[in-house]
Order: structure tokens, then sequence, then C-alpha cells
């Protein structure tokens, strides 16, 4: 069998940052320091941040007063912001640059007064913080039928924004027959598709054609990892989701002569090369293949309070 590795793969930057804020904090301010939300959508991510000190909470109300809190890469409504500061928390924000993009494009909207309707699903800790953002309404869009549920007065203005980790087709189609509705209707160009989520997908797309079985590494909660399992199924591939390597069964490989890997953007590369080992030990490999589609060079600066 031969093994074909998606690149890029793995952390993207916003996801290194996140990890990287609550480490410093940590050895910072000591433990322990909480976070909102898990820091990314990863198990092993997070039980290994556990182990060093992070307390994970679902409610700003969980933190004790005065404590240290950090806001996962997701993003946040203002309402927990303004609810951290009245319990006197020490704040760092690990919100993704790219998510706190599509934050200050709501506002912009927002002063417009256009009526915005957000591309996403529901649910997301990224979606419910696009929510928070202003007081006004802001109308979810999950798949293109929910577009037919939607009317306005046609001298209204409107904008749409996208979740960041949805597939590049999925925005792109509901993008399209949101402008068949509303013809008028203004927003980013392919919507607010986070860099890494779109170069992933990409490799995917190269590796069609290539391989018999895609293997996706990454938590069944993360929005990014699942959309690339379904775009490999789209294409046609067999394809798998898994936490870790535990979770591999030998029955996927039956016929299989080509193997594509790739992992979602919050998955550790330590769990790709564990996956690796574990197939060298049941399978003949006769080559892995490195296939790179683009180089990711961006990197986002740590909070102010960390930088010294």
């Amino acid at each position: 069998m031969k093994i074909i590795l998606a690149n890029p793969r793995g952390f993207c930057a916003g996801v290194d940052r996140a990890i990287r804020i609550v480490e410093e904090a940590i050895e910072k301010y000591g433990a322990p320091v909480f976070v909102r939300n898990e820091i990314v959508h990863n198990r092993a991510v997070v039980n290994s941040l556990k182990k060093r000190g992070a307390i994970f909470v679902k409610n700003v109300g969980d933190v004790p007063n005065e404590a240290v809190i950090i806001f996962s890469a997701h993003g946040a409504a203002i309402g927990a912001y303004e609810e951290a500061k009245n319990k006197k928390l020490t704040v760092l924000d690990a919100s993704c640059p790219l998510v706190k993009k599509v934050h200050s494009n709501i506002k912009k909207y927002s002063k417009e007064n256009a009526k915005i309707i957000l591309i996403g699903h529901e649910g997301h800790p990224e979606v419910e913080g696009h929510l928070g953002q202003i007081d006004e309404k802001i109308f979810l869009v999950t798949k293109p039928e929910d577009i037919e549920k939607l009317y306005f007065n046609e001298n209204e203005k409107l904008a749409y924004i996208t979740q960041t980790t949805l597939s590049i087709m999925e925005a792109e189609n509901i993008i399209s027959e949101l402008k068949k509705k509303f013809p008028k209707i203004i927003g980013p160009k392919s919507g607010d598709l986070c860099y890494a989520t779109t170069n992933r997908q990409k490799a995917i797309e190269q590796l069609a054609g290539k391989i018999d079985l895609l293997l996706v590494v990454g938590s069944a909660n993360s929005s990014n990892s699942n959309r690339l399992k379904e775009l490999g199924e789209s294409l046609g591939i067999k394809s798998y989701l898994m936490d870790e390597p535990q979770n591999m069964e030998l029955s996927w490989f039956e016929n299989c002569k080509n193997l594509g890997i790739t992992s979602g953007a919050s998955a550790p590369e330590y769990l790709v090369q564990e996956l690796m080992s574990k197939i060298c030990d049941n399978f003949f490999i006769e080559e892995v293949i490195q296939m790179q589609t683009t180089e990711e060079k961006i990197k986002f600066p740590m909070p102010q309070e960390l930088r010294e």
C-alpha cells in the first residue's frame, strides 16, 4: 500500500496561537486558569491542557471572581466579556483573528442598518459568538432551504457573513442562492472562510483520483474536520474521521492500495504520526508521499498580556 499525506494539514495559525495562550497563561499566572468552552475542538489537546492546569467551563458564571479566564478560539458573544469584567476576571482572548474579523463585519453592517444573514451551523460555539455581537436579530441560514423562509422589505439593505469553517462548496451554494433571491445583498466575495479550512479542503481535492481511502484525524465536534470527511465522500472516496489512532479499524483497508491521510486544523501532528505507526504495524507500506498543495506562513501575534 502507498500512503499520500496531504499538505497542508493539522494546526492552523489560530489554533496554534490559542493553545500557546493557555500554556503561557498557566506559566505566567499559575494553575488553575479557566477556559470558556474547549479552547479548540480536539479531545487530545483539551486533555493535555487539563493535565497542565486548565479548567474548562461552559459559562463565565462558573469561574471564581478575580480568576484568569481565556475565551476559546471560536470567539464569544459581547455579553460574555461584560460578565467577565463584572466578575473582575483577568481576560485573555484566544479568539482566532479571522473570527474577530467576522465580528467586525457584523458591527460594520449593523452600523449601516443592514439586516444580517449568517451562514453557519446552529449551536456551534463560533456561530453563538457571531449571533451575540449585536442586539439586533441576525438571521441564521444552515442550508439553502432556509432561504425560502426569509422575507425582507425590498428597500432593506441586506448583508451576509459566514462561519469560518464551512466547506467551500457549502458556502458557495448558499451564497449563490442568497444572491438569486436577494440580488442586492452584499458580503465578502467567498464568505469569511478561514484560509486553513480552504487549504485543507483543496488538498483533498488534489487527492481525488489518487486514493482509495481517506483517513481524517480530528474530533467529532470539529467542524472543519467533519467538512474534510464530507468532502472526501462527495468526491467518491471512502472516508473516515477518527479522534485518535486507537479508533482505526482494519476492515476499512479492504482492497486499499492507495491511502490518503489528512488532519483537521485543530488536530496535533503527533496523532498523525501515531496513526502512521499503527498502519505500518499492520500493513506493508511500499511508499509514503508528501503531497504539498500550498505553503502556509501565516502567524498571529500573542495577546499583549503574554508578550513580555
